[in-house]
Parts: structure tokens; sequence; C-alpha cells
């Protein structure tokens, strides 16, 4: 059914439209219910131009064919999530081609936005009303353990038993046209093999279209050390800026060997600017600005080095020792760390951060940086994901960012995931519960309704 301006394949497009059956091509033989599918697929008078008249017939790759097969798409559709691409071969002909990217909805049509909006949860309850304007999921197994399969109030009845089970059904739910970023158990297994097992089991489970491999920073944690962050008191014997060569780059290694096996990445755990430049040499489809945990952090050397600088009380040096020592910017051994270390240490992150200033005291500067180097950057399809966001200001200050006409061109770049219930504050507003208010006493008062048709 067509109505108004909502055309099969277009939506009020004006003027002249050129499509693949314009050209007045057949499809290649066998090919005619594949062909069908694009024969709407719009191009520019330039191109329109260069090709009538010169082309015999139209196919369709053998990728083509396999996402339509992987998702088992309705006659005269092609799924959300992919781009159409197309080839001028040799013998005439075109040949069509579907590319994953999460920018376009079904038919080729492009999302509403440039940014895309991702979950952050791995409960089917809570994904499924916000599935329709998904783009993107990422869950990590604190969320798919700790806030979804072991929490009976999430689990109800405990449904779902085993991490395979979860992945499936959120599969189901959110269709062909949503990335899932699913987060290895053990980044720091040594047996590749083992973990290419692990990245084929979520292969079969979500299909290689929809599968990105979340890689995590490793910093100075290794597999012969990471025992001390889940035995006694979970701290960490060595600073997190003491990384020898081969552990601080054994993310980078491991994320480029995915990729050589034909995975995308997800590669997370990015606090700081400069942790992007190198990561994006790991090739990258999805990298990441963490914002939450930071910006508090931030605001609390702040805190603390303005109150002693006020009263030179060393109180306040020690408390921010104790702060240091709790998020691990010192060791487990440094419970003695010079006080004017720490001080110094305080004032540097701020003033790296832009925290005093206009340029990062929403907490976003990283977030600017990082689109900047996006930017500069030769990778085509990798995005940035914002991510770890709470309280009222988070998630305007980045809309807000993001209708600034300096990042207008790298805007389709970005993704911003949060906990569907804290996206869902951001629908409403007081004058919505007030105009409800006075449009349903309206209703209700007028003695026709019910009466009439």
């Amino acid at each position: 059914m067509c109505t108004v301006n909502y055309g099969e394949k277009g939506e009020g497009k004006s003027g002249i439209n050129y499509t693949l059956f314009s050209l007045g091509a057949a499809a290649a033989r066998g090919e005619e219910s594949m062909v069908q599918r694009v024969t709407n697929l719009q191009m520019n008078a330039k191109d329109y131009d260069r090709l009538q008249g010169k082309i015999d017939y139209i196919t369709t790759s053998a990728r083509f064919k396999n996402v339509i097969k992987t998702f088992d798409v309705p006659e005269g559709e092609i799924p959300a999530g992919f781009r159409v691409e197309t080839t001028l071969t040799g013998d005439c002909a075109i040949s069509v081609d579907l590319v994953r990217d999460i920018s376009y909805d079904k038919n080729g049509m492009k999302r509403p936005t440039g940014m895309i909006f991702s979950a952050d949860s791995a409960n089917p309850y809570e994904i499924e009303p916000i599935s329709p304007l998904l783009g993107n999921l990422t869950c990590n197994p604190g969320i798919v353990y700790d806030l979804f399969l072991n929490n009976p109030d999430a689990n109800i009845g405990g449904k779902f038993k085993t991490r395979e089970e979860v992945m499936k059904e959120i599969g189901c739910i959110l269709g062909p046209g949503c990335d899932i970023s699913v987060e290895l158990n053990n980044p720091f297994e040594r047996d590749f093999n083992k973990i290419l097992e692990e990245c084929e089991e979520f292969k079969e489970l979500l299909s290689e279209y929809r599968l990105v491999v979340k890689v995590p920073h490793t910093g100075p944690v290794t597999a012969d050390n990471v025992h001390q962050l889940m035995n006694g008191d979970k701290r960490f014997d060595i600073r997190y800026d003491t990384c020898s060569t081969v552990s601080a780059f054994a993310s980078h290694n491991l994320a480029l060997k995915l990729r050589d096996h034909g995975y995308r990445v997800n590669y997370t755990l990015m606090f700081e600017p400069y942790q992007t430049a190198l990561a994006l040499q790991a090739k990258p489809y999805f990298i990441n600005s963490f914002i939450r945990h930071r910006m508090k952090q931030s605001a609390m050397f702040k805190k603390l080095t303005a109150s002693y600088d006020a009263t030179k009380e060393e109180r306040y040096l020690m408390e921010l020792r104790e702060f240091m020592l709790a998020n691990d910017y010192l060791a487990s051994s440094e419970t003695e760390a010079e006080l004017g270390w720490c001080y110094d240490k305080a004032k540097d992150i701020i003033r790296y951060r832009h925290y005093n200033d206009e340029a990062g005291s929403d907490g976003l500067d990283g977030v600017r940086h990082n689109l900047r180097l996006l930017r500069q950057s030769n990778l085509r399809d990798t995005r940035l994901i914002l991510c770890s966001m709470e309280g009222d200001y988070n998630y305007p200050d980045i809309d807000r960012l993001m209708a600034d006409p300096e990042y207008q061109d790298v805007v389709d770049h970005v993704v911003i995931t949060a906990e569907p219930g804290y996206l869902a504050r951001f629908t409403s507003a007081n004058l919505v519960v007030g105009y409800q208010r006075r449009f349903m006493n309206a209703v209700n008062n007028d003695p026709n309704v019910g009466k009439r048709g």
C-alpha cells in the first residue's frame, strides 16, 4: 500500500527520479527475483546519462544473495543495516552488492538522523520497547551476568539460563538492521584458537553481518596478573601506566588478528583521548568515549584540590590520596604516596581534561578530541560510541554537541549508547504532562465521545 508521500522505496523525493529500472536493462537469467529487489534503486542524472543504453543486464553479488538468505527477507525488499553498492563490470553489466552499514534502514533508505542510537543492555524485556529505534546494541560480561542472568528481578522466573540463550533472543528482537557488540569472556586467553571458537559461537547465533566482537584495552593487566583483580582485596600491585610494551599492545594485536579473521571489532575501555590515535591503528569498527566515571573523578579532583587551596588543610590531600588509591591511579602498595605528588597529579589531570574551561567542563573533551581524530582517519566505516552516561545533563550536553556545526561532517559516525531506561527519560518534558491533562480532559468532557461512527 502506498499513501500520501510514503513511496515504496523513497519518501517524497522531489524532481525526476532515475532508477536502475530506468536504464531498461534486464535481470541476469535466474536472478529476476533478486534484481527485482533493487530496480527502484535511485541514481543521479549524471550517472544515468553515462549508463543509459550501455547496460545489457543487472546481476547481484554472492554476498547480496547470502544476506537475503540469511535473514529470510520478504520478496521485493532488502533488509535494514545494509547500503547498496553497485559495480560496472567489463561485460556491460551492473553488479549490485549489499555492504554492512547501520546508517541504513530497509530498502536502502537512510536512517532519520546521522547519529545512531544504541542500547547498553542484555535484558530482552527492556530492549524490546526501544528496538525499532536502534542501530546497535552493546553488552559486556557485567551487563550479561550481573545485571540480567543472575539478577532475579530482571531475568523473570529464571527463564534464561545461558548467555547464548540471551543473545539468541536479543537477535530475534532486534532483527537484521542492528549490530550487536559482544565482549569476550576472557580477553587474556593465551590460546587464540579458543578465542576464535568463542567468536564462531557468536557468529552462529547472530550471523557474521550483525556480530561485532568487543576487545577491551588491557593496559598493564595480563594473563599472569589478572588474578589480582579477582582475589583478596582485588587491588592491583602496579600502577595503571606502568605497562610493559607486550601488555600495553596485547589488545591492539588481538583486535588486528580478529580483523584478519573477518571480524569487526568494538575496541572498548577508552577513557582518555590519548588512547585514541593508537587504538585507530588496530582498525576497529567502533571506538569509544566513556563519559560518566571519568567526569565524576574530575569533579572530585577539582573539589579536593580547591578545598586544599582554600584552607591548606592536609586532610584534603589525604582524602585525595585515598580516592586515587580506590580508583587505581595508585598501585595497592602506594598507601603512603607523597601528598604533594597526589596534588600535582590531580591538577595535571584537571588541566588535561579541560575541566576548568568550556572545552571540558561538560566532561565531553574526550568526545570532541575523538571526533576530530576520526575526521582525520582513513577508516571509512569506523564509528565512535559515546557511552557510560548518567544524570540530568550527560545526554542533553551530547545532544547539543551533535548539533554543533563543527561536527556536522562526522555526526554520521556517532553512536549514542545507554541503558534504555536512561534514554527514555529524554523522550519527555514537564509540559507533556500538562498538555495531556488539557487534551484528555477536553475529550472526557465531550458528551459525543464514543457515540461517533
